[in-house]
């Protein structure tokens, strides 16, 4: 049962839960790391592998951010139980949440507990360490404003990205260049919320309670706008998910005017994780406000 666990992980696992794997199952789903379901006479554990060389800081760094959700009790989220680094690749290794469903009032619950954790402020936008967004790296350079966040910590480092891979040109940059001087006028000014920063369908969990958990952070301290705008981006959830969040938490008017400008981050990572099938959809965002 271990051909597909590494041995050297099974070792460390197996010395961290003082217990020994009887099984390994895997688990589907994710774009850039395996992941596994174990089994022990302790119970059933969650594991993710990567043997990239960034991997190790990746999971140190959502490890980071899952405590600093949970620390937070607006939301559930799995228990951290370790990371480590093996010649054969790093680990996370987390609390195994069995998967419910969708009961009456759950998008409820999952919009105000959003909203909730975006009530959590501090006084920059940033963070006091580096992330990731699925495996490229993300800087949370501290900022006194939001558009000066926006524009140097996460649109510009993407389009450098793009750049020097030549899926965008110099015309996108001269885009860029005119977008960053509307922003000003176009995001409304708030005080920077704690956001999960990656919020799509396939980042939320529910449990056999139909609670709402969140997975897979990219957490920073940013406009809260963030995680509704990446919540639509891939057809949205549910309606009264937005409507609780909007009678626990009002956006300014005029949300659905600037949806797209807080999407071109999102879009331009797939852009630069995925390759060229994302180029056209982030340049319709862009010149929509230019």
């Amino acid at each position: 049962m271990f051909f597909d666990l590494p041995a050297a992980i099974r070792q460390q696992c197996d010395k961290i839960l003082h217990a020994e794997i009887k099984s390994v199952q895997h688990i589907g789903g994710g774009d850039i790391n395996q992941a596994r379901l174990i089994e022990t006479q302790q119970g059933k554990f969650f594991i993710k592998m990567n043997t990239s060389s960034d991997a190790a800081r990746m999971f140190e760094t959502e490890a980071k951010g899952l405590d600093i959700l949970r620390r937070t009790g607006a939301i559930g989220i799995p228990g951290f139980i370790a990371s480590g680094n093996t010649a054969h690749g790093a680990f996370l290794l987390l609390e195994y949440i069995e998967t419910g469903h969708r009961a009456p009032g759950f998008w409820e619950r999952f919009g105000t507990a959003l909203a909730t954790l975006h009530r959590h402020t501090a006084i920059h936008f940033g963070l006091d360490h580096h992330n990731f967004i699925g495996s490229l790296p993300q800087s949370n350079n501290q900022h006194s404003g939001w558009v000066e966040f926006y524009v140097n910590e996460r649109l510009q480092p993407q389009l450098d990205l793009a750049l020097q891979s030549r899926l965008l040109g110099r015309t996108d940059a001269q885009l860029f260049e005119k977008l960053y001087q509307k922003l000003p006028s176009i995001c409304p000014a708030e005080p920077p919320s704690l956001i999960h920063g990656d919020l799509w369908s396939g980042n939320f969990m529910v449990s056999t309670e139909s609670q709402p958990l969140l997975i897979d952070p990219s957490v920073s301290f940013s406009h809260r706008e963030m995680d509704l705008a990446m919540s639509r981006l891939f057809g949205g959830f549910d309606r009264a998910f937005y409507s609780s969040y909007e009678a626990t938490f009002p956006l300014e008017p005029g949300f659905e005017q600037r949806l797209a400008v807080y999407q071109l981050y999102y879009l331009m990572v797939h852009v630069n994780l995925f390759g060229g099938g994302y180029v056209g959809s982030a340049r319709t965002a862009l010149k929509q406000f230019i």
